[in-house]
């Protein structure tokens, strides 16, 4: 295999300080060296130059073939969303044939916007997992089981034996990471929620779960079982380090504590829950907790984009703003939740998530020559606060090149932009 020195500027391992005028060298999909670039003097080989080099952002929570619907309901509350819009447009319209329009757009827009690893909780997750390996995009798909029909099972019984499929056919896939999921504690029973997390222990891969979203979910589980989201999935025995609990928004001191016991990791949507009006979730609490927190955008029907750039910001400020305090989530510990906090949450931050000796090769090349990067004092600042998904310029995933000088190379996105446009003309007109 060949070896590639890449030059840049500023290297951001995330996991030690951030090296002026850095290197890295790359042999296939691995990271040999990383360091400053005297250290490479005399290298001959094959090297080329950049303004700034990152670990690729992982986003922890996801439903990215719902770009399908993006725009189409807007500006309304969870519940109201999601069984008076969602979940009808789901049933009449939910068909692998969409996921396989739609996912392939949502791909393109994270890798152009710096994203190397996406979460997905949906339906057909064979087609998206199948289309993100064709493309080279590490992605950690999970079926979402629920106790209705959904698009892609009738019963219970075949959503789980849809689950075993999925982590069965990939289980031994390079970049492909499968998970199990369940909708929510609102919408799928005990019983429900006990046969996936058994799933999830026998092949030991992450369970997905939305927990503690809204107060209407909480009331929800008080009216059912009289106790909260998280004490009842304790009281199940639910609580584990496989679990990743979506949003937990609505959490309080005590359970925050269950969840740093058991191990629990976080995936934090700020954007999404502050859009739906949902609230914002306790993560300094959690990060204080020594909660493993990774940063989502969810799907880009409640986002409404899949930008983690955007979402690094928000999630700083955001904080800041509700504890009236700026030394809340500062750079390093925000740029830090969107990289390894989230491969972590989805049990590959031994495999990506900072730059260093022995990881794969998951990196995110930027352009820093733009007005609103100059000049450059901390390049962890500018990557919360100044940078863009418009700054990215180069991605790699696992030491193979998806973006180069600003275009796609595994995937023709003007198809995919062209499907995914005649799709949204058939769901506009009905």
């Amino acid at each position: 295999m060949s070896e590639t020195l890449l030059l840049a500027d500023w290297v951001v391992p995330v996991s030690t300080p951030a090296i002026k005028e850095g290197a890295l060298l790359i042999e296939g999909k691995t990271i040999k060296a990383v360091g400053r670039q005297s250290l490479f003097d005399g290298w001959c080989g094959k090297k080329e130059s950049f303004g700034l080099l990152m670990p690729g952002l992982v986003n922890s929570h996801n439903h990215a073939s719902m770009a399908a619907f993006r725009g189409l309901a807007d500006d309304l509350p969870l519940m109201e969303w999601l069984y008076g819009e969602i979940f009808p447009r789901e049933k009449r319209w939910g068909t692998a044939e969409l996921v396989a329009a739609a996912f392939p757009g949502a791909m393109a827009e994270m890798i152009r916007s710096g994203t190397t690893c996406s979460a997905d909780m949906y339906y057909h997750t064979t087609v998206s997992a199948t289309l993100a390996a064709r493309a080279g995009f590490r992605y950690a798909p999970g079926e979402g089981v629920i106790d209705f029909p959904s698009p892609s099972f009738e019963t219970v019984e075949e959503g789980l034996v849809v689950s075993r499929q999925l982590v069965e056919k990939f289980a031994d896939h390079p970049t492909v990471h499968p998970t199990v999921a369940a909708h929510a504690p609102y919408t799928c029973a005990p019983e429900t929620l006990i046969s996936v997390d058994a799933l999830s222990q026998e092949y030991g891969v992450p369970f997905q779960l939305h927990i503690a979203e809204t107060p209407d979910e909480t009331q929800i589980i008080q009216d059912r079982y009289s106790t909260t989201p998280v004490r009842h999935l304790h009281n199940l025995g639910l609580l584990s380090p496989r679990l990743l609990g979506a949003h937990s928004v609505h959490l309080d001191e005590e359970e925050t504590a269950l969840y740093a016991d058991a191990g629990v990791k976080v995936s934090h949507d700020p954007e999404s829950n502050a859009k739906l009006g949902s609230g914002l979730a306790p993560v300094p609490q959690f990060l204080e907790a020594g909660i493993t927190v990774g940063l989502s955008t969810d799907g880009p029907c409640s986002n409404n984009d899949l930008d983690l750039f955007g979402e690094m910001r928000t999630a700083a400020l955001v904080h800041k703003l509700h504890g009236m305090d700026p030394t809340v989530l500062p750079a390093p510990q925000t740029l830090r939740m969107a990289t390894w906090g989230s491969a972590t949450a989805l049990g590959i931050g031994d495999k990506v998530g900072s730059l260093e000796k022995g990881k794969e090769a998951d990196i995110v090349a930027l352009d820093l020559s733009k007005p609103h990067l100059t000049p450059l004092y901390d390049p962890v600042s500018h990557l919360v606060y100044s940078a863009g998904r418009g700054d990215v310029s180069d991605v790699w995933v696992a030491g193979k090149r998806l973006l180069q000088d600003n275009e796609l190379v595994t995937m023709d996105e003007e198809a995919s932009l062209l499907s995914l446009r005649q799709w949204g003309e058939r769901l506009r007109d009905g």
